[in-house]
């Protein structure tokens, strides 16, 4: 005798990468989802949109080889992930030519000989860095939850910390390193560096987000039943016997996948002190800043900037894109501001001020063809909300609140920061929560 599926019928409220990630994975288990976003459009905080004729995405995002959720959904939803990034191993590179390659193969292997090869990095930071790597990975890549990433490394080279740990800090988990957590620090270096082989891959997109999972992943589920409610902010959350109202509208089973703003306000009343931890969250902006400069070709597609002073402001930016080379936007240049709290409080004039001084001091004399009047500014773009702040001890809510609900989104209770990968993991395990129960 056949039966039904333990979620008949389940709505997803919210069509960013969780909601998306947990619509697909019900609907694989013979769910009929609805899935509702205050926006017009899927994708959430990671989805493009015109700006003068061009697709940009709402900030440069960046996947890596360990992302297996995340390559998996967008294999799943029909996407060429090999056509739709370029990939390379790791490398941290500067317009001067310095910076960490690491080769492919193994990872210790791989990060071991990177690391001997780091000519620029002196011999002592370098097997000051092997070393403190060597015993992080012996401990089980655990320490204290209470450390921040600068006392984890206190006793690493400055050279060291600066040139790799810092811009990995601030690129993973958005938050300086003498904020950050560092235990969540070390579950990103197991997974990526001292993982599996690739795990450190670079992934850049080489189409605009939206083809990359929203737009695929909406036609997957609209050609297998699914109902898409676009321009819908959900207002009212119920339970029920033996399931939810969404607005009034019965369903077997609910998954929050909106920000968390939004989960807390509609928890409000049916989970309050889930909602109160919530909503206690603190944020870090990023500031992306697009730039035309007609003519110019970066020496690779991505490319990593020291914190160096320039005179009278520091250095804003720690990576640049250049789009032409991924095939986005020719003669268009991405540059990312992360942890960037204290630009955001400069104003936009003064970063972008800054930023110009920071491409100059690096190009000059490098690049033929750079020239200080060719650089335009295309737009700015500021998230203020952009992820939560990754610190020590980090009380972060529960993914399963209440029976028949399950929330997920990059911010709920986990190992990892607020990235892509973590948000689509979430809505895997939401939907399996669901299930078990």
């Amino acid at each position: 005798m056949s039966h039904p599926p333990p979620l008949r019928r389940l709505a997803v409220v919210g069509a960013g990468w969780a909601g998306l990630s947990a619509a697909v994975q019900a609907t694989r288990a013979g769910a009929q989802v609805v899935l509702f976003d205050m926006a017009r459009e899927a994708g959430g905080r990671a989805r493009s949109t015109p700006q003068d004729g061009l697709d940009l995405d709402n900030g440069q995002h960046i996947l890596i080889g360990a992302y297996r959720d995340t390559l998996a959904l967008m294999r799943q939803v029909g996407v060429d992930v090999d056509q739709g990034f370029w990939r390379q191993p790791l490398a941290l590179v500067s317009p001067d030519g310095s910076g960490l390659r690491l080769p492919g193969g193994p990872a210790v292997p791989a990060f071991v000989r990177g690391v001997l090869g780091w000519t620029e990095l002196p011999w002592r930071a370098r097997l000051a860095l092997l070393t403190h790597a060597a015993r992080w990975r012996l401990g089980g890549f655990r320490c204290p939850a209470d450390w921040s990433v600068a006392h984890l490394c206190e006793r690493l080279p400055r050279a060291a910390f600066d040139a790799l740990i810092d811009p990995l800090c601030v690129a993973a988990l958005n938050t300086p390193a003498r904020e950050a957590s560092a235990l969540v620090l070390l579950t990103v270096l197991k997974e990526a560096l001292f993982g599996p082989p690739g795990g450190a891959d670079l992934l850049l997109p080489r189409r605009p987000l939206q083809a990359l999972l929203p737009a695929p992943a909406l036609t997957w589920l609209q050609s297998r039943g699914g109902v898409w409610r676009p321009g819908h902010r959900v207002q009212q959350l119920a339970p029920t016997d033996g399931g939810w109202q969404v607005d009034g509208e019965a369903f077997d089973a609910v998954v929050l996948a909106c920000s968390a703003t939004e989960a807390a306000r509609l928890l409000a009343g049916p989970a309050p002190d889930w909602a109160a931890t919530t909503a206690a969250l603190a944020y870090q902006p990023i500031v992306t800043v697009w730039l035309r400069h007609p003519g110019l070709r970066w020496p690779q597609p991505m490319m990593a900037f020291p914190a160096q002073a320039t005179p009278g402001l520091p250095a804003p930016a720690q990576f640049g894109f250049d789009l032409g080379q991924l095939g986005l936007a020719p003669d268009t240049f991405a540059l990312v501001i992360s942890g960037a709290a204290e630009w955001v409080d400069r104003g936009t004039e003064q970063t972008v001020h800054a930023l110009r001084l920071q491409l100059r001091q690096a190009f000059s004399g490098r690049l033929p063809a750079w020239e200080d009047g060719k650089v335009s500014v295309l737009t700015v773009r500021t998230e203020k909300r952009a992820t939560f702040a990754c610190t020590p001890g980090l009380r972060r809510p529960s993914g399963q609140p209440l029976p028949g609900l399950a929330v997920a989104g990059d911010y709920v209770a986990g190992p990892f920061p607020a990235t892509l990968e973590g948000a689509v993991r979430s809505g895997r395990l939401a939907i399996e929560g669901l299930l078990q129960a």
